[in-house]
């Protein structure tokens, strides 16, 4: 991607283990720009890689400014077998070249420069109906709290808040400022009983917060898996693989 200057960005597994929350993933996930050229810069990159389309939709970039997701798997001997999934709107985030200039940039061993959603990107993307997601929204929020809590900015106060999931650390955070605690208790009804101490009922919050959330991704996608039930009835119908 980097040496076809694709304007793609890192998240899924991969993102989370370079943000210090590893998760293992057999996959590699980019959010792209759609934009004709991009695509082009995508296409060149996906046949070094010697990755061809699988299961649907097919490989087309009509069907990423919809929602879509298009899968690949690369044949190239150095990357033989791994999957390359990508997207270009994921579902409660903001367009790509919103995402493009919060993104985090850093550099390998070896140079090579990879650029990633921003960490409050990557968690809002990881908002999802998958059980398996909200665990790693937890560790991820709470690694970034507790490498950074000894000289916040404004910006990272207002986002632990937000979208820390550990009842402990809520209810320090809410110890320690709770001038914006109270603040944001509107956006996050919680934190309310994060400043009252009540354990035991912010862990059924979060729990309703989260069954929320799942229920927004599961209406949001069902009508693209209705779309893909199609496409894949009409290419057993086509004879196709």
């Amino acid at each position: 991607m980097a040496a076809h200057q694709v304007r793609a960005l890192l998240m899924g597994g991969q993102a989370c283990v370079l943000y210090g929350a590893a998760q293992f993933s057999k996959d590699i996930d980019f959010t792209i720009s759609a934009e004709p050229a991009n695509w082009e810069r995508w296409m060149r990159a996906l046949q070094e890689l010697q990755a061809e389309s699988v299961a649907v939709p097919p490989c087309d970039p009509k069907f990423l400014p919809r929602g879509f997701a298009l899968h690949f798997r690369c044949r190239h001997p150095e990357a033989r077998g791994l999957r390359v999934d990508v997207m270009s709107v994921i579902r409660g985030v903001d367009s790509f070249d919103q995402l493009w200039d919060r993104r985090v940039t850093i550099k390998d061993d070896d140079g090579t420069v990879i650029e990633l959603l921003s960490l409050p990107d990557l968690v809002f993307a990881k908002k999802t109906q998958r059980g398996k997601d909200w665990p790693m929204i937890e560790r991820l929020v709470e690694a970034d709290y507790l490498m950074g809590r000894a000289a916040p900015n404004p910006a990272q106060l207002r986002f632990w808040l937000l979208e820390l999931r550990t009842p402990a650390l809520l209810a320090e955070m809410a110890a320690n400022h709770p001038d914006l605690c109270a603040r944001l208790a509107a956006d996050r009804p919680l934190l309310a009983l994060a400043a009252a101490g009540k354990m035991d009922e912010m862990r059924a919050a979060l729990s309703e917060e989260q069954q929320r959330e799942g229920e927004k991704d599961r209406l949001y996608w069902l009508p693209i898996k209705q779309e893909l039930e199609k496409l894949r009835h009409q290419k057993q119908a086509n004879g196709d693989e």
